[in-house]
């Protein structure tokens, strides 16, 4: 079957910056896709490339088998996208804002009322429809602007970072809408540098960093590459190259992250344990002020890959 969404081999380069540097992935009917990365990773700019706003200078992007390149026109029929940026008419009311863009797809009479109507009260603005957009809160101007997505009734939607910036509630009935788009048979293509919303939410994960995706697939798949084990965290007074050679020298311990004062290292599930990894710390000379332990995350899979916390 045709992927909805494939990316082929996509550079984007700005001067001497390469913004996204020949990522491929493929996202299929009723899959939520998600890019997982800091600020300034390249989600963005990809998701420009991906709906037609900037040229890629190489590679090709395909929704449905269509070409952006060359039929751009039918696939933005095929495509809602909600920017990271809110992008409404304050003055306006919600039900305007949304039948303005219906508009711009052709939507007109009973059907455009209907779809106006459906929309307003999946996303819970029905009650405020007639109000000024200006007089909404950043929750509900999010809910608006994801509608505005969707008023088309797109089969590709991408959403980039759609909950920055609201409160946890108003983050909650964004996921939730989400989800019901998918469970109708839409296909998602979903931004963030928020974990649990990745961990929640996507079928499949791509880890993006410096315009290079660095591993990809469920949630589980990306879990086992850290290995099956502990993840012992210790900081103290020690230096980086102290714990590395310390830790060189216990069975079934391997570094994930290590700096000075501060280390993460992967206990194997069938090595001697927590208790012998730790023994043999302290026997290499090393004093800690804090130790924990925890079962590895994505977050953690984010330091191994890059070197840096997921929210840099």
């Amino acid at each position: 079957m045709t992927p909805v969404l494939e990316v082929r081999d996509l550079r984007k380069v700005f001067g001497d910056l390469v913004a996204v540097d020949g990522i491929s992935f493929a996202v299929g009917e009723g899959e939520i896709y998600g890019f997982l990365g800091p600020n300034g990773a390249g989600k963005t700019t990809t998701i420009s490339m991906i709906c037609g706003l900037l040229k890629p200078t190489e590679g090709e992007v395909l929704v449905q088998g269509l070409s952006v390149a060359d039929d751009p026109r039918a696939v933005k029929r095929r495509m809602g996208v909600v920017p990271q940026e809110v992008a409404l008419y304050e003055e306006l009311s919600a039900r305007a804002n949304l039948e303005f863009w219906g508009g711009i797809f052709d939507l007109r009479g009973k059907e455009m009322k209907d779809r106006v109507a459906e929309l307003l009260d999946q996303v819970g603005l029905d009650e405020r429809a007639s109000e000024p957009v200006k007089n909404f809160s950043g929750g509900m101007k999010r809910r608006l602007n994801l509608a505005m997505g969707l008023v088309h009734d797109p089969q590709l939607i991408l959403l980039d970072e759609p909950t920055v910036g609201i409160d946890p509630q108003a983050r909650h009935k964004i996921l939730e809408i989400v989800k019901q788009i998918v469970a109708k048979g839409r296909t998602v293509l979903y931004t963030t540098h928020y974990l649990e919303e990745a961990e929640d939410l996507c079928d499949r994960l791509a880890i993006i960093d410096n315009g290079c995706i660095l591993a990809e697939g469920s949630v589980d798949e990306l879990k086992a590459q850290l290995g099956e084990g502990s993840l012992l965290t210790v900081q103290g007074g020690f230096g980086a190259a102290d714990l590395t050679t310390a830790a060189s020298g216990v069975s079934g311990l391997q570094p994930v992250e290590i700096a000075d004062g501060r280390g993460m290292l992967l206990v194997g599930r069938d090595g001697p344990g927590v208790s012998h990894a730790l023994e043999g710390l302290f026997q290499a000379g090393l004093t800690f002020d804090d130790i924990s332990i925890k079962e590895p995350n994505l977050e953690d899979l984010f330091l191994r890959l890059t070197g840096r916390e997921l929210r840099d």
